[in-house]
């Protein structure tokens, strides 16, 4: 039997395994179950790919969306690995050719969708033949509380039963202990070993700005720092997507918009944009981003709050996933608080549900607020201990100050009382500025001892006390009226004087800063910027659109850049750069030594 090791170096072209890997893979090759939570970008699909290979038989991979089997069929191709998908794309004749061809034994893995798994035609197929490994990928939606639940996931537990002898090895990327102990539950993988590695992303820089005018702040983080990237940016609403993309395009960016509102084939028509050419930027909803395997996507913003740390951790893996220097920007304000909370409070959920997405929420507010190191708090999210700072985040480069805010909460808290709990943020501001607005006018609010007690300082100063407020849930917002605030339990020991808070001193807005910081920027200076690099990508551009396939497919970026650092002239050179295997050494390498030769 050919070993793992040689798998991994003839046909993927790495020399060595990285991290568990081959722990992992040993598992399945042996028969065993396995249930492996690893980062994106940790290279998870190696582990049912190997295995696959090596073993008698097809592996089946269960994979919840399209554009992930297209994308991994692709690269497996391109590696000389026999692969293929069964789903909804696909005519009756290839459909049935394909089949014909799983039971002739043609395939080492086969990419199918858990809707199909299910129906009786593909489960008569599985009977007859040989299945080397059943990899159910993006286990995390058999969790019922998780953030992408697939109801058809609690159904693939029957693979045990009917299969006893095929081994399973289940896979995700984000799973509390909650969700992971669903996952063992519902797939039945409790005597499967588990495999967890660390959650750490530390190419990824994690930044949360205070939301002013979130466009313009955005245009400033992309002019600064992502000229002609490729990225994703994230809203909540299918309007504000249409709105920001066409902001964008106006701004002279590349974008495109996604959400579930689009037509199908708008949306596919946009995502294949985005996979298959260079700096394209897509703004979307959380219906985009799960299962594309786009390795240089270089940002990830966000102009809403996600709604949980497994959604924000998810949304931000999708960055960076080819290990080079990665974004992650947040534009966050107190609007957001209100929003997701109402949305929490107005769902039809039941109460535990509830109780469990407010858990949720109030740890990715604590994630915002917070002045420690964000990936410690990210990390310790998800039960690691991460003791150092790392200094790859905002807090980390620009150390946050922290003030006594006892005797302003007071003061916020106060006007909240004395205008009866009814009222907004902007009403009370002005009520703490002694501002005699309509409003003021209409309900006597100038005749309240709280009336011009705050003009120490200023609205947006205000504003930041009282989102932190909200987040630290002294103060709730009451939805049954006209979203004004109200106290909590919590919120009388700082009313009373018996307790004290300690506020982020919120930065002041970057157009009022004489210089910025060098540290906040981060320029990927890793990636090179000459006439070598343009010509290495125009030909892998070249190639891919020959072959109806995204460049990375030919090369990640990470290659290239190998290929430009050492520039090859030689077959052999060329073999013994990370990333090409002997199918990519005799389908490219001439192509790019020419290329290499006439440069340099």
């Amino acid at each position: 039997m050919v070993s793992a090791l040689e798998i991994l170096r003839k046909i993927f072209g790495y020399n060595e395994f990285r991290g568990n890997q081959l722990e992992i893979i040993e598992q399945s090759i042996a028969g065993n179950d396995a249930l492996v939570l690893m980062p994106t970008g940790g290279g998870k699909s190696l582990c049912y790919q190997i295995p696959a290979i090596i073993r008698k038989g097809t592996g089946i991979v269960i994979s919840p969306l399209i554009a992930l089997m297209q994308d991994q069929v692709d690269a497996l191709l391109q590696l000389g690995v026999k692969a293929a998908f069964l789903n909804s794309t696909l005519d009756t004749q290839s459909a049935l050719r394909i089949e014909k061809e799983v039971q002739e034994g043609k395939f080492d893995l086969l990419y199918v969708a858990p809707e199909r798994l299910l129906t009786p035609r593909f489960l008569e197929l599985l009977d007859n033949i040989d299945i080397a490994l059943f990899a159910i990928d993006e286990a995390h939606c058999v969790s019922q509380w998780g953030h992408d639940f697939r109801p058809e996931y609690v159904k693939l537990s029957f693979l045990h039963e009917k299969f006893p002898d095929v081994p399973r090895i289940a896979l995700t990327a984000t799973a509390d202990d909650p969700t992971r102990s669903e996952i063992i539950e519902h797939l039945g993988l409790s005597d499967a070993k588990q495999f967890i590695s660390s959650f750490d992303r530390p190419n990824i820089r994690y930044r949360i700005v205070q939301k002013r005018n979130s466009r313009e702040q955005l245009q400033r983080f992309l002019e600064t720092e992502h000229q002609s990237d490729a990225g994703i940016v994230y809203c909540l609403s299918r309007r504000k997507v249409e709105e920001t993309a066409q902001w964008l395009c106006n701004k002279g960016f590349d974008a495109l918009p996604y959400h579930a509102g689009m037509s199908n084939q708008e949306r596919q028509k946009n995502q294949q944009r985005f996979i298959r050419e260079e700096g394209i930027i897509i703004v979307a909803t959380v219906a985009f981003g799960m299962g594309i395997d786009k390795p240089n996507v270089r940002f990830i913003a966000h102009l809403d709050l996600p709604k949980s740390m497994e959604g924000y951790y998810q949304e931000t893996g999708r960055g960076g996933r080819d290990g080079m220097p990665a974004n992650a920007w947040l534009a966050y304000g107190l609007g957001d608080v209100i929003t997701l909370r109402h949305m929490l409070d107005s769902s039809e959920a039941d109460e535990h549900h509830k109780k469990l997405e407010k858990r949720k929420l109030d740890a990715l507010l604590g994630f915002c607020e917070t002045t420690l190191c964000r990936r410690q708090v990210l990390l310790n999210y998800f039960g690691e201990a991460y003791r150092a700072s790392c200094q790859n985040c905002d807090n980390c480069l620009e150390p946050v100050e922290t003030w006594d805010g006892k005797i302003a909460a007071q003061k916020a808290l106060s006007c909240v009382y004395r205008t009866d709990q009814k009222f907004g943020v902007k009403h009370l501001i002005d009520v703490l500025l002694g501002k005699m607005t309509p409003q003021v006018e209409r309900f006597r609010h100038e005749k309240v001892s709280a009336f011009g007690i705050g003009n120490e300082y200023s609205q947006q100063q205000w504003n930041s006390i009282y989102r932190q407020l909200v987040a630290a849930n002294l103060l709730s917002v009451d939805m049954r009226g006209y979203g004004g605030l109200r106290l909590t339990e919590k919120s009388m020991p700082i009313l009373r004087g018996e307790k004290t808070i300690a506020l982020r001193k919120d930065l002041e807005p970057q157009r009022k800063q004489a210089k910025k910081s060098a540290k906040r920027e981060q320029k990927l200076t890793s990636i090179p910027n000459d006439e070598l690099w343009q010509t290495l990508k125009n030909k892998r551009m070249e190639l891919a659109r020959e072959q109806g396939v995204p460049p990375y497919i030919i090369f990640h970026d990470s290659t290239l850049i190998e290929i430009h650092e050492k520039k090859p002239r030689t077959l052999p050179e060329f073999a013994g750069i990370s990333g090409v295997g002997q199918s990519k050494l005799v389908r490219y390498g001439k192509a790019f030594i020419e290329v290499i030769c006439q440069e340099t």
